[in-house]
């Protein structure tokens, strides 16, 4: 096949079987649509180009603006790629850059990378007093000199699913919906717009989306408190939302990557080791075939530092203790916690040690004063150590909701420190209930 652009081999991504001895399922053939095989690397490069193209073609009044967007991932990337085709420039705007791979790459790319505080780990339009929300409104205020494409709230961004992926579906199935869609909730556009075509084509179409557990980190997905604050979110789209761990992530991804001959990041593996473990009981009960699809979003290549934290036995090193993916529900269910208004009442006597465990830059947005700002992934290195603090210091987490504490607060416990408390709903639930906050 010959093209004009490379922007015309977005698109027509591969619809491949995967092998029954590999999931086994004995009546649903399984199918993974290969959005990782788009030219800049992942299903973002559909809405990418859909949502910019306006903008930067010949004729469009904002040429020379620059590209700017609410992304620290694919979509960063692909903007990067196709700004810089079209001379413009491309700002990246985060508040926190957690792939390392990606970060080099976008500056590989000549993208600006501007992290600006936030409260929360994504966009929270709610929260007017947010850098990053206000950053946000102030792209959208007439007279603004950047190209902004708002992942987030853009109906262009489910529209190139809507318009391509999903039909895209269809066509390799022989002209038939599947039975199943499987899909990962990010922004929500590609679930959402290929949900919509699916079901315009056969109804009875059931989608599946999957979220982060609580607490933890995947990339390109969101966990369902983060997902109710994205614009394109609607839980309608979906029969039933249900979380994938980290580890489960990894899990599916090894299983693609050694069995199926798929390169997928974590993203894919959640995608695919939700879909098999939600169809493994519909499987049982079947007597006639039937076919579901899932989405392989992104290649591994960038995400080696993220799977090495988590699984450093797969690169030949022993797996380290004292771990938040080693406990158990129960545990993480009973952590000890306290409520805002006894959590002041316990800062006030100066007991406790209070660690905020949130990103830098929301760390010095607003912050309990006195508290003192570890980041997450640097508080889990410390405890693979033991414990990071006196076991005669009462100490109490805070994090966005209260989630990643909770953890922390039952592995400081396993631990056996005697007096750990998480702050239950996190500095999100501080801020609502009026208790004060400092800025650096």
């Amino acid at each position: 096949m010959r093209y004009d652009s490379i922007t015309d081999a977005i698109g027509n991504t591969p619809l491949v079987r995967i092998d029954p001895a590999v999931h086994g399922l004995s009546h649903i053939d399984l199918y993974a649509k290969l959005e990782l095989l788009n030219p800049f690397g992942s299903v973002k490069d559909r809405a990418a180009w859909h949502m910019a193209r306006p903008h930067l073609s010949a004729a469009a009044p904002e040429r020379g603006g620059q590209v700017v967007e609410l992304s620290s991932g694919n979509t960063a990337k692909a903007l990067a790629v196709l700004a810089g085709m079209h001379g413009r420039t491309f700002r990246s705007v985060t508040n926190r850059m957690r792939i390392p791979e990606i970060k080099d790459l976008l500056l590989l790319l000549g993208a600006e990378i501007e992290e600006l505080p936030g409260q929360s780990e994504c966009l929270d339009p709610t929260a007017t007093d947010d850098p990053l929300t206000q950053f946000h409104r102030a792209l959208s205020e007439p007279g603004s000199t950047f190209v902004h494409t708002d992942q987030y709230f853009n109906p262009r961004n489910t529209e190139a699913h809507f318009t391509g992926t999903g039909p895209e579906i269809v066509k390799d199935l022989d002209g038939r919906a599947p039975d199943w869609f499987i899909a990962c909730v990010g922004t929500a556009g590609s679930s959402t717009g290929v949900a919509r075509a699916l079901r315009e084509h056969d109804p009875a179409v059931r989608v599946i989306g999957l979220v982060a557990a609580k607490s933890d980190f995947v990339p390109g997905i969101r966990t369902i408190d983060e997902a109710h604050e994205v614009g394109l979110f609607d839980p309608g789209t979906y029969d039933t939302i249900e979380s994938v761990s980290a580890d489960e992530a990894i899990e599916g991804m090894l299983t693609l990557n050694r069995r199926c001959g798929i390169l997928a990041g974590p993203t894919g593996g959640a995608a695919y080791f939700g879909a098999t473990r939600q169809l493994e009981a519909v499987d049982a009960e079947l007597t006639e075939r039937q076919s579901a699809v899932f989405i392989v979003c992104d290649r591994v290549e960038s995400y080696l530092s993220y799977v090495r934290r988590r699984r450093p036995d797969l690169f030949g090193r022993p797996r380290r203790g004292n771990s938040p993916a080693d406990l158990t529900d129960t545990e993480v269910r009973t952590a000890p916690a306290v409520g805002v208004t006894d959590a002041r009442a316990w800062i006030a006597t100066g007991e406790p040690l209070v660690v905020d465990l949130r990103g830098p830059h929301a760390y010095a947005a607003l912050h309990i004063d006195g508290s003192v700002n570890i980041v997450d992934e640097l508080f889990e290195e410390l405890l693979h150590g033991g414990l990071p603090f006196s076991r005669n210091r009462p100490v109490l987490l805070a994090c966005p909701v209260g989630e990643k504490s909770a953890r922390y607060a039952a592995l400081l416990t396993r631990m056996g420190h005697p007096d750990v408390r998480s702050l239950t709903g996190g500095i999100i639930a501080w801020r609502d209930a009026g208790a004060p906050l400092v800025r650096d």
